[in-house]
């Protein structure tokens, strides 16, 4: 790896470290160190600026995957045995490799099991978002911990620390630097993200005492070692990355909570719906709690470039939700059928409401390693398209599970007047679901005959079709990462969301 050539400020910096090895920070003089070299480090990255683009080796594969996909001439795969496609280019050929992903011996030497790489990682994810959620309020404590004492499938945490791992081994980019950024990871007190980023903050004894209570929130977690990076096979997760990883689950845990608020949702994970157990105004408060706390957490990685990132994920669960008050852009326009702007509408809606989160925690995780432009981009390439797959997948399993077996109430879409990819398919099919999908399902038998229609249509393989394309897409983008243990479990893992069933 090349040395990273630092600017006076930061050599200063490392002179005094050098000079004052591991200074403990009770002392006036490793007070000092640590000062300097933070500030140092600080002032020099406010010179250089945040990251400019700068082209990596494989930047034209990378353009090339951000082609769209044209979703409105997608086509149900056929599974008779005169039809030649390539491999991994049908549904069949998809769920095969998926049904082996989730369920082959895991002895096998072509597969990886995930939480085999992190899974101690993620088993103190929920313990320490109890930590970090602490309020001294003990009804808040309980309203806003409801959602994680379930079984939630943790996705985003998984993917976190695979991108953490894909990425730690990969080109690193020189010349960028934040206080929880170097080429030297031995070099950093990542205690810093448990501290205060202003002293302002404690200038009144409330202020005082949620710092106090975030600054000890993980430092009986991860096994007595939430400073230290965890390195496994080669590969490492860096305490940014677990903080990280629980952000993101802070905030996708909040978007549940002011859904289920919205959509008058029954149950979640098996639960009743918070509100349902709360009220609305409890449930509301404990979904800003949520983002509160994990927009606290988020300033003290002190990445100007990844809190950038991860709040504009905040403006798009927002502007989702506001897309999806309409099925299309324009309602009042006359339409036989959706054509492709209805689609990419629909998609877009989907990405904002679902993908941003996946694929921009993606991105933060690739930039957090110090990772060059090129292997950034395709880890948000890869999160994407995946998390477009993963509420693909969902709207499907809308029209073809039970509730026992979803966790929550069955054909919700339809209730709540949505018109989702299986929707719009059969609306190709059937004009008449055309004044249906306008007046939202309003009247009586509108649910019962979209239902009918859908489940008469090409509708639902179509829309397997379309979640393959979009996995096919995330896998095509892991080929960008250098091959690791951690390259293959990111591939199985999306390969594993065409077979789940909640």
């Amino acid at each position: 790896m090349a040395t990273k050539v630092r600017g006076p400020l930061g050599q200063l910096g490392t002179f005094v470290r050098n000079i004052i090895r591991k200074p403990s920070e009770t002392r006036p003089l490793g007070q000092l160190a640590v000062g300097t070299a933070k500030v140092a480090h600080l002032l020099e990255s406010a010179a250089t600026g945040v990251r400019v683009p700068l082209a990596g080796p494989r930047t034209q594969d990378v353009a090339k995957l951000k082609h769209p996909i044209a979703a409105s001439t997608i086509q149900a795969y056929s599974t008779s045995a005169d039809v030649a496609v390539d491999k991994k280019k049908t549904w069949s050929d998809a769920l095969d490799r998926a049904s082996e992903v989730v369920g082959a011996d895991p002895k096998s030497k072509n597969l990886v099991n995930p939480k085999e790489l992190v899974g101690s990682e993620l088993s103190f994810i929920t313990d320490n978002l109890a930590r970090l959620l602490e309020s001294g309020h003990p009804m808040l404590n309980t309203v806003s911990r409801y959602y994680f004492s379930a079984s939630g499938k943790h996705i985003r945490p998984l993917l976190v620390m695979l991108i953490a791992q894909a990425t730690s081994i990969a080109t690193k980019r020189q010349g960028r630097t934040s206080m929880l950024v170097d080429s030297n990871v031995d070099q950093i007190d990542y205690s810093l993200m448990d501290r205060t980023a202003s002293q302002s903050i404690q200038s009144d004894l409330e202020s005082l005492h949620v710092n106090q209570l975030m600054e000890n929130a993980t430092r009986g977690g991860h096994g007595g070692r939430p400073y230290t990076p965890h390195i496994k096979e080669g590969l490492t997760i860096l305490p940014t990355h677990r903080r990280l990883a629980e952000i993101t689950e802070m905030i996708h845990t909040s978007s549940l909570l002011h859904d289920d608020v919205i959509d008058h949702a029954e149950t979640r994970r098996g639960l009743p719906a918070i509100q349902k157990k709360f009220g609305n105004k409890m449930a509301i408060f404990a979904g800003d709690f949520l983002l509160a706390r994990a927009s606290m957490a988020l300033a003290r990685l002190r990445d100007p470039e990844v809190i950038e990132i991860m709040a504009s994920v905040l403006c798009d669960l927002v502007d989702g939700e506001f897309k999806q008050l309409k099925n299309l852009e324009d309602e009042d326009a006359p339409m036989a059928q959706p054509d492709e702007n209805a689609f990419n509408y629909y998609l877009e809606k989907t990405y904002l409401k679902t993908g941003s989160l996946i694929a921009k925690s993606c991105r933060s995780s690739a930039i957090l390693n110090n990772a060059t432009d090129d292997i950034v981009e395709a880890a948000y390439i890869y999160g994407r398209n995946l998390g477009i797959a993963f509420q693909l997948v969902d709207d499907l399993l809308d029209f073809t599970v039970t509730s026992a077996v979803f966790g929550k109430p069955v054909g919700a879409d339809l209730e709540l007047g949505l018109a989702t990819a299986p929707v719009l398919y059969a609306w190709q099919e059937f004009s008449e679901l055309g004044p249906l999908v306008a007046r939202k399902f309003e009247r009586e038998g509108d649910v019962t005959r979209a239902w009918e229609l859908v489940h008469a249509s090409k509708g639902i393989g179509r829309t397997k079709a379309l979640a393959q394309q979009y996995v096919a897409r995330a896998s095509e983008a892991l080929m960008i990462l250098p091959p690791s243990a951690a390259r293959d479990a990111l591939e199985q893992v999306a390969y594993s969301v065409l077979t789940r069933k909640k």
